[in-house]
């Protein structure tokens, strides 16, 4: 580094010297050395941005940018306002957001509304994109977003629930409002009554359709024309009390240099109206691909809090989704009784037996199950739902208990080092000692994916009966299944 630093303070290769000692000072340490070697340079970097190599002029700014040196902010503006090459301008910015330059927001506000109306050609495209992104990244550093009010009554919306491909149908007679129909992800609702749709539990997410003229190709330029004469900003100023601009990110699954170049070209599409800001947000603009290599779009508002399961401030990797808990129970329904005493063998952080419990009133519920943590999340879970249920840290197949119980329900453990003759014991275990803490007439309401294991003990045992047995994920066989239990 002494060398680089050395060659730039004679001048000698600046441009090499200056992206050399870039990559140099990624390094912490590194960074700290170079600041030291520098000390009463300013002078010296500030006229490198003044070169005529652009790309000289260019690695000076970016070197002051990487060093963090906000004493020179002042200079890296200056240096911006006069530079001539429209491929460089966006550098100097890219500095600025690393320094302190919040004296400076007053100019940048003022260039990003010159370059919202500027006229866009094929040769400034892409530059005016850069100056911009870079600017609202500035903008947004200090002042953050305008998070905005949503409205929720007397607007008619078209929501897209999306839910469990297989149980559209049991979603859809849930919905409290006759205007509905099946979609491939889910039900389309028309409503203007959003608290309403937001009583049912069984969907995953609400979206907002939007509709363009085609579904979204590939090229982003294009696609961005398409959102921008589609009704997304219409919705979005119906949707809420206040104006735009509205802040937003893409959720896809299409590859991140799309994801850019699509960002920016709505942005630009929408003229300041539109602003990407993946960290700070209230609209999500979804991307779906399709068979055709197209996307289908909608968007999620997330102004609109969805506080149907707010009680789940604890969640473990395997956690199940309370919206599939929440449909495993409503299809069990006809099976479950009020006042019940229940019980979940393997709790983990209660959610299934909290969305059982908002879905039919219980007496006593027990949760057991071997992992401390999940013990402790699932009693504080419990405690915001407000659900009385007694977690006890212990393994069911050592449980005793003065009396039985009417109903177990459980999302039974997924195989993972196990082999398939340990996970068959397993299965034959639990068929022995759920028989210990039945009632006569009890059932077992169990989601799993080890059908052929289920249905094995329920022929060779005769006091147990399958009542229904329901498929809820195709892709990986897991299934809901009701059975009785006689003595």
């Amino acid at each position: 580094m002494k060398e680089i630093i050395g060659n730039l303070l004679k001048k000698e290769n600046v441009r090499q010297n200056l992206s050399s000692l870039r990559q140099e000072i990624k390094d912490e340490n590194a960074l700290a050395e170079a600041l030291k070697l520098l000390a009463g340079e300013d002078e010296l970097l500030v006229s490198f941005m003044g070169a005529e190599d652009a790309k000289t002029r260019k690695n000076a700014a970016l070197l002051i940018g990487d060093l963090h040196m906000s004493q020179l902010s002042d200079e890296v503006f200056k240096a911006y306002e006069a530079e001539q090459m429209r491929f460089v301008k966006g550098s100097y910015l890219a500095a600025l957001s690393q320094l302190d330059c919040k004296e400076l927001l007053p100019q940048l506000m003022e260039r990003a509304k010159e370059l919202e109306h500027m006229t866009v050609t094929a040769e400034n495209r892409k530059h005016i994109e850069e100056e911009l992104n870079e600017i609202n990244k500035i903008l947004i550093k200090y002042n953050g977003i305008k998070h905005h009010t949503p409205v929720l009554e007397g607007v008619k919306a078209e929501l897209l629930l999306m839910t469990n491909r297989l149980h559209r149908e049991v979603v859809r007679r849930q919905i409290p409002v006759k205007d509905t129909k099946l979609h491939p992800l889910g039900v389309l609702v028309k409503t203007d009554n959003i608290p309403l749709i937001m009583q049912v539990r069984t969907f995953r997410k609400m979206y907002f359709t939007i509709h363009a003229a085609s579904l979204l190709p590939k090229d982003a330029q294009e696609a961005a024309g398409l959102l921008a004469e589609s009704d997304m900003y219409d919705i979005l100023r119906r949707m809420h009390r206040e104006g735009g601009p509205f802040y937003y990110r893409i959720e896809s699954t299409a590859d991140a240099a799309y994801q850019s170049r699509l960002a920016k070209a709505i942005d630009m599409h929408f003229a300041g109206r539109m602003i990407n800001s993946p960290n700070d947000y209230d609209v999500v603009i979804k991307l779906i691909p399709t068979k055709n290599d197209n996307y289908f779009v909608c968007m999620r508002l997330c102004s609109i809090q969805d506080n149907r399961f707010a009680y789940r401030k604890n969640v473990l990797p395997t956690s199940m989704h309370p919206s599939q808990a929440a449909l495993i129970v409503s299809l069990a329904k006809p099976y479950l009784k009020e006042t019940a005493q229940i019980m979940d063998p393997f709790c983990g952080v209660g959610t299934l037996l909290i969305e059982r419990a908002h879905l039919v009133p219980a007496r006593e519920i027990y949760a057991t199950d071997t992992y401390g943590d999940a013990i402790t999340m699932g009693r504080e879970n419990a405690e915001f739902a407000k659900t009385r249920i007694n977690f006890i840290h212990r393994d069911f197949f050592d449980f005793r208990h003065d009396y039985k119980f009417d109903e177990l329900i459980t999302d039974m453990p997924v195989r993972n080092r196990q082999t398939k003759a340990e996970m068959e014991l397993f299965y034959e275990r639990f068929f022995d000692k759920a028989a210990e803490h039945l009632v006569s007439g009890g059932i077992i309401v169990m989601y799993s994916n080890e059908i052929g294991f289920v249905k094995k003990q329920i022929r060779l045992r005769v006091e147990y009966r399958l009542l229904q047995e329901t498929c809820i994920l195709d892709k990986n066989d897991f299934y809901l299944f009701v059975i009785r239990y006689e003595d």
